[in-house]
């Protein structure tokens, strides 16, 4: 049997706890009434209903505006001294209970729900559902607000929630205090909506995040899915749920990245730029230590995967951890990194130490100890807490990884950026071991975004998403990727902007691709470049006369006669798009 369609829970908590005190003053008031309207007066007739009902309404309120119509008699008047203190006491009575029904938890909550059901509703563009608003959720909405994109957040802390009234978000951003693993608040939270673009699960329960992906998947099954995850259990078992399904574990791509930059630390510092890293710049000059034996203090979920990184990449590693070792390891130490073990893993000839434990003061005390042996050692610290930032910034270590930054930065990419994966792949694919490309490629982007801060950018040429381009598709254009790129202002410079993959509709990719490349229909481009020259790119897409002029360099004609005119003059040619051979 199919259930009920549940209506307004605020309307229905009002009903019954206001139903006695509705009841109460109706009657007080009636019999009120009803006693005015039955005196005579003192020419021997009653007084009108109407003038009962006026009389009462004001006395009621305790205003007073005398005897009406006329002068009362004895009797009028002890009926009104009943009245005055009939109805004020159930006004004391009904107010009692409106406070009584402000204080209900559960009115509170119903409200706040229909609120946040209202506030979905207004958002009005593509939006994600943010399910955890601890460190990493509220890193990922300052990310997603900052690329303009609103979200929907669901958090069981009730302080959370309320604290985004406090954030300046640039675009809407309604909280509810809910466990978001309940269906009926992702339903609250539009899951099924056309406009919701996804499922972020960000809570620190995994099997709580299991089930929101699930949920999600089984209530709208187009949905992009995404959730923090560091065990391979609910890995496998996520990526069962579908294709649009990812899960982000910060300590494997942490790992990876490591590894990488250990080789060219430029790939560190291109990704901790794009990542608008504090203090970090092209200018930056980060030297990671060569390769040679690393300590890795602390064997959980984090060491696990720099010692599976660091050994695959053939680099000498130690660990220490009081757990028995059920891994087979040259160097295991077993016992907590304090000086007499760190000597034992052999720290003086050492090129690193990571303290990766899960409590910060003790990763705060292994990088004093490390340092007191070995002054020069570089130093890679786990910050759990964010509260903590100010005693690991004192610290001064070489790097600190925060598991909540760095989910935060793979996801915003993974929602943002989606061609940054492959794009890396590539370098580290390809370019790893060549310092000259990544450098080469350091400097280009120096020289066209100099000190500026980068913006990423996926376009995806579509008729809504370049509206003029595709006009001149139509009318038998070919554009170059180098010609959208110019000044739509001066089309003799070039628009701060380093195109990094692009995409076509066969699924072919082109990474770094060359100017003269032609565009097509559906391609899909990867876009680095300041916040304003992407804004000229957007200008130049969508207007037909700006694209005329950085295509030809000649200003369309405004009009049918001025084009017709030009045809005539100067040949039709000059009113024609230019066609050009493609670049294989």
């Amino acid at each position: 049997m199919a259930s009920p369609k549940a209506g307004n829970p605020v309307i229905f908590i009002v009903l019954r706890e206001m139903r006695t005190p509705i009841i109460v003053l109706i009657c007080v008031y009636a019999i009120a009434i009803l006693g005015m309207a039955l005196i005579p007066g003192r020419d021997g007739e009653p007084m009108s209903i109407f003038h009962a009902f006026y009389f009462v309404m004001y006395t009621a309120t305790t205003t007073g505006f005398g005897e009406i119509p006329q002068e009362f008699n004895d009797a009028q008047r002890i009926w009104a001294i009943f009245c005055l203190f009939a109805t004020v006491i159930a006004w004391f009575y009904s107010i009692g209970a409106i406070i009584r029904l402000i204080q209900n938890r559960f009115f509170q909550l119903a409200r706040a729900e229909w609120y946040f059901i209202r506030a979905v509703q207004r958002i009005g563009k593509p939006y994600y559902i943010l399910c955890g608003f601890g460190d990493t959720g509220s890193l990922l909405a300052r990310g997603l607000s900052d690329a303009g994109i609103p979200a929907a957040i669901l958090d069981k802390n009730e302080h959370r929630i309320r604290a985004l009234d406090l954030r300046d978000y640039t675009v809407p951003m309604p909280g509810l205090c809910c466990d978001a693993s309940d269906p009926k608040f992702l339903v609250d939270a539009g899951v099924r909506s056309s406009l919701c673009l996804g499922v972020i699960a960000l809570t620190h329960d995994e099997e709580a995040n299991l089930k929101i992906a699930a949920v999600s998947r089984l209530l709208n099954p187009d949905l992009k899915i995404i959730a923090m995850s560091a065990s391979a259990f609910h890995e496998e078992t996520l990526a069962t749920l579908g294709s649009e399904t990812y899960f982000v574990d910060p300590f494997k791509v942490f790992a990876k990245g490591l590894g990488a930059a250990i080789y060219n630390p430029s790939l560190y510092i291109l990704n901790e730029w794009l990542s608008h890293a504090k203090g970090v710049s092209l200018h930056t000059h980060i030297t990671l230590p060569p390769p040679g034996r690393w300590i890795i203090c602390g064997y959980g979920r984090m060491g696990r995967e720099l010692y599976k990184v660091l050994s695959g990449f053939g680099i000498e590693t130690a660990v220490i951890d009081p757990a028995p070792s059920d891994h087979d390891i040259d160097i295991y130490i077993r016992g907590r990194a304090t000086s007499k073990t760190l000597k034992a893993a052999g720290v003086h000839k050492a090129v690193g130490v990571v303290a990766a434990n899960d409590d910060d003061g003790l990763n705060l005390s292994i990088l004093i100890h490390a340092r007191g042996i070995h002054p020069d050692i570089f130093m890679i610290v786990r910050q759990n807490r964010h509260q903590n930032e100010i005693a690991f910034n004192a610290a001064n270590a070489d790097i600190i990884m925060q598991p909540s930054l760095v989910t935060a930065r793979k996801m915003l990419f993974m929602l943002i950026a989606p061609l940054l994966k492959s794009f890396f792949s590539f370098l580290v694919d390809k370019h790893l071991y060549d310092k000259g490309f990544m450098n080469h490629l350091l400097q280009r982007l120096k020289s066209k975004l100099g000190d500026a801060s980068p913006q990423l950018l996926t376009l995806l040429m579509t008729p809504q998403r370049a509206t003029a381009l595709y006009r001149a598709w139509q009318q038998g254009a070919a554009v170059l990727l180098g010609d959208i790129l110019r000044d739509p202002r001066m089309r003799e410079d070039e628009l701060a902007i380093v195109p990094f993959v692009l995409k076509s509709k066969d699924g072919t990719i082109k990474f770094l691709p060359d100017s003269q490349v032609i565009l097509q229909p559906e391609d899909e481009l990867l876009l680095c470049g300041t916040e304003s020259a992407l804004r000229l790119l957007d200008s130049t897409l969508n207007n037909e006369y700006l694209l005329y002029y950085v295509v030809t360099g000649r200003n369309m004609p405004r009009g049918y006669f001025m084009r017709w005119l030009r045809g005539k003059l100067e040949g039709d040619e000059a009113v024609r798009w230019p066609r050009h051979q493609a670049v294989t």
